[in-house]
């Protein structure tokens, strides 16, 4: 994936699209937007960068984990077996950007509004187990029928641009070439998959 910050507004629309597509528990977002505030009054300016799992070719949640439960499918989406979870929380830990969820006894208990669980609620938690991982996946699902993302599908500026880093002649490939696009925290040397255009 690569994100062309020159078109994110923060408008939020990807972290909608993933809560509604996933429907993760109260608190747990796949995709963020993450906003600061830059410069000194009155040249100040907002800036946005929209985070969500790297999907990393060589990624450290998968290493450090004891039971096999991370793993990368041969597409590089890396996910979460929860049946092999053991809610030990090491990928949280080496995960360099932040993008492991712990679901927490008691949290799939109630519905947002905490009371009980409403018709989709019931139905989007059942995919979750208590005391397991959670992350991005990429919306593999979709992927695996055809479809894209849904934060890529939802985003109105399209900043957001998906597709196999593999195709050399893909959308992608094009935009690596004419922009350059950087991916986050590269002293980490994980091979992240998600690659950002600044300005």
């Amino acid at each position: 994936m690569v994100i062309d910050l020159r078109r994110c507004i923060g408008c939020n629309a990807c972290t909608l699209a993933c809560k509604q597509e996933h429907g993760t528990p109260e608190d747990i977002h796949f995709a963020r937007v993450v906003t600061r505030e830059v410069g000194t009054y009155p040249a100040t300016k907002r800036t946005f960068l929209p985070v969500l799992c790297n999907h990393c070719q060589d990624a450290a949640c998968v290493h450090v984990c004891p039971s096999g439960a991370s793993y990368i499918r041969p597409d590089g989406i890396v996910l979460v077996d929860k049946e092999k979870c053991i809610g030990c929380r090491a990928c949280a830990v080496a995960c360099p950007y932040m993008n492991r969820h712990f679901i927490e006894r008691g949290l799939l208990q109630n519905g947002y509004d905490g009371g009980s669980l409403s018709p989709l609620e019931a139905i989007k938690f059942a995919a979750f187990e208590e005391g397991t991982m959670i992350k991005c996946t990429f919306c593999a699902h979709r992927l695996d029928q055809g479809l894209e993302p849904a934060c890529v599908v939802t985003c109105p500026t399209e900043c957001r641009i998906f597709g196999d880093l593999e195709q050399k002649d893909g959308r992608l490939q094009q935009l690596i070439r004419e922009y350059d696009p950087r991916p986050l925290l590269p002293e980490c040397d994980t091979k992240p998959s998600v690659f950002y255009i600044e300005d």
